[in-house]
This record gives C-alpha cells, sequence and structure tokens, in this order.
C-alpha cells in the first residue's frame, strides 16, 4: 500500500479517560490498513499537520485516529468540525521519530542499546516520546541518558512511576 487513502471525517469528543478527542476512520480504510497488519500509520490532516499515529479500537469494530489539543488547536478544530484526512502505512522503524539525543546515548552504550531494543513496540514509543516532544535539547539529553540508566538498574523493565520521578530530579 504505497498511495495514502484519503477520506473526510467529523471530531468527536472522546467518551474514555485516555484521549480527548478523535476522527472515525471509515471502516474499509481501516480494513485495508488492517488486513496490511498496519495499525501504524501517517497521518497529514487539512494537508498541513502531518503525524504518526495508531489505528485505535473505539469498540464495536470501529477504528479512530486520536488527535491531540495541540493539532486540534493548530488546525482550528472543534467538535464536530470536519476533516480532510490522508493515511499511510508507517514504514518507519519505531512508530515514532528517533529523537538523536536518544540514539547518540543508546550509541554508546550497548547495554543500554540492548535492554532498549528489546523493548516492546508500545513502551519504545512512549520512551521516544518522552525524550522527543521536548524542545530543549539540554532536557532531551538528560532524559534520554535518564532513561537508559533506569533500563539498566531495573533490568530492562520500565517502572513508569521510578521512572517519572527520576526524570524530576
Amino acid at each position: 500500500m504505497e498511495d495514502p487513502l484519503h477520506f473526510t471525517a467529523f471530531l468527536e469528543i472522546s467518551d474514555n479517560k485516555l484521549w480527548g478527542a478523535h476522527l472515525p476512520v471509515p471502516d474499509l480504510i481501516a480494513q485495508t490498513f488492517l488486513a496490511d497488519d498496519a495499525k501504524r500509520v501517517v497521518c497529514t490532516l487539512n494537508g498541513k499537520v502531518e503525524f504518526q499515529c495508531g489505528l485505535i479500537p473505539k469498540g464495536e469494530g470501529i477504528y479512530c485516529i486520536v488527535v491531540n489539543k495541540k493539532i486540534r488547536d493548530q488546525l482550528g478544530l472543534k467538535p464536530g468540525s470536519p476533516a480532510q484526512v490522508s493515511l499511510r502505512k508507517d514504514e518507519s522503524e519505531y512508530g515514532l521519530p528517533m529523537p538523536e539525543e536518544l540514539a547518540e546515548v543508546l550509541a554508546q552504550d550497548e547495554e543500554g542499546n540492548r535492554l532498549f531494543h528489546a523493548l516492546t513496540p508500545g513502551k519504545l514509543r512512549t520512551l521516544l516520546y518522552i525524550v522527543g516532544h521536548v524542545k530543549n535539547t539540554d532536557v532531551r539529553i538528560g532524559r534520554a541518558i535518564v532513561i537508559v540508566e533506569h533500563l539498566k538498574a531495573n533490568g530492562g523493565k520500565i517502572n513508569y512511576r521510578q521512572l517519572n520521578e527520576d526524570l524530576k530530579k
């Protein structure tokens, strides 16, 4: 599946505690990706904002794309607003960009690299997000080091409560 698939969807407020708003994905389009075993996609909204995300099961066989507040504000999307959606399979290694700072820390720490890459794809994306969503380079470097040291101290396991405390130091 090379070419993106396009559709129009209307922003809905989510009735769960995990995310605030989403765009429903037409069943035929969702099934096209799922048949190719591709739950991770690259989404472009209104031809302006591109981001990596997953096809999230909403229940009853319905899938959606979560749209965070930053993107909603950037595009002026309110509940009920239409959005032009373009989806293509995410061919990237992790499903999120690898921050340069984390890549460098992993390149310098063989054990940390091994433990990091032994994690599940979802845990990898969580750690990539923790490092990558901060703009300040020094903070990203610090977070990358804390994450690698946390993995080494915990035998490759993540204790999110402890990691969160370590990141605050």
